[in-house]
């Protein structure tokens, strides 16, 4: 089997916006978020994306959190690391301090400005809602810094706008050796169907890899499309909870394990380690 038929799976241990309230085995520490990445590299993960947290669960976005994270991961495994510069409310220099410094192998780049929400149709009101800040200086500022830190932009685009906007940084020269993350099912976004993933994905520039993110239960549908359609996965409690409707994963690796069954359902099988960083184009094919 072929590069073409393997699939990159990335793990999203921990996230920021979910707690042990909601789930008993998110990881807070970096010693726990390190094990969640174990588990998921045994599952059959090849990378795993990473917010950071402080001891007690709280968001983080300290160099020294980050730091002490990538050491526990690397202790234990040789799994690609993706730390987020995702956050609202923090600014730009906070952002992207842990990735001029670290130089993890990804860090995720948010391709626009969005209203960011989550909506209860029970309450007829919002749980939260708050605007995602992502204006283009500050994206270009963290190309640069990514840029110069040789640190592989992964674009997480939240609509069709985002995806759209990759076009003119390529044009300029900011955007050479990136990949593309299809977020659905954030209220805000772009809703988590198959036909709204098809369309998306065709947009992705040529020879680019993409792969889906679904949030919530709607995941398993989008893992589904997204290995029919060619594309790489993302699973894990940063994104979704539920292996089916009322079991609840304990853990990152169980929901690895699903979407490895998945993907050698559909007849592809998962990338390994050096195999996925000669698809996402972190290293040079061996002879």
């Amino acid at each position: 089997m072929g590069l073409q038929d393997k699939v990159v799976i990335t793990a999203a241990l921990t996230g920021v916006a979910a707690n042990r309230d909601q789930c008993k085995w998110i990881p807070y520490t970096p010693q726990e978020i390190a094990e969640e990445a174990l588990s998921a590299y045994n599952a059959g993960a090849s990378v795993v994306h990473i917010h950071g947290r402080e001891y007690d669960g709280r968001p983080s976005w300290r160099t020294e959190i980050f730091r002490e994270i990538m050491e526990e991961v690397h202790k234990r495994c040789p799994i690609i690391i993706n730390f987020s510069t995702g956050a609202v409310g923090i600014d730009r220099e906070n952002r992207i301090a842990h990735i001029r410094e670290l130089k993890p192998e990804i860090a995720a780049l948010n391709m626009g400005t969005m209203n960011y929400a989550k909506y209860s149709s029970r309450r007829k009101n919002f749980v939260f809602s708050v605007v995602f800040q992502n204006p283009f200086d500050d994206i270009m500022f963290f190309l640069d810094t990514m840029n110069t830190a040789g640190v592989k932009p992964e674009c997480e685009c939240f609509d069709l706008g985002h995806l759209e906007s990759l076009f003119p940084l390529i044009d300029m020269g900011l955007l050479k050796n990136f990949q593309v993350s299809l977020i659905m099912g954030v209220v805000g976004g772009m809703a988590a169907t198959a036909r709204n993933l098809a369309h998306v994905s065709s947009v992705v520039p040529p020879g680019v890899q993409w792969q889906v993110i679904g949030i919530s239960e709607d995941q398993w549908l989008l893992v589904a499309t997204a290995l029919s359609l060619g594309g790489n996965v993302r699973v894990g409690l940063e994104d979704n909870f539920y292996l089916s409707p009322g079991v609840m994963a304990e853990g990152n690796g169980p929901l690895v394990e699903k979407a490895v069954r998945m993907t050698r359902d559909v007849g592809r099988e998962p990338a390994t380690v050096e195999e996925a960083k000669v698809i996402l184009g972190l290293s040079e094919v061996k002879d």
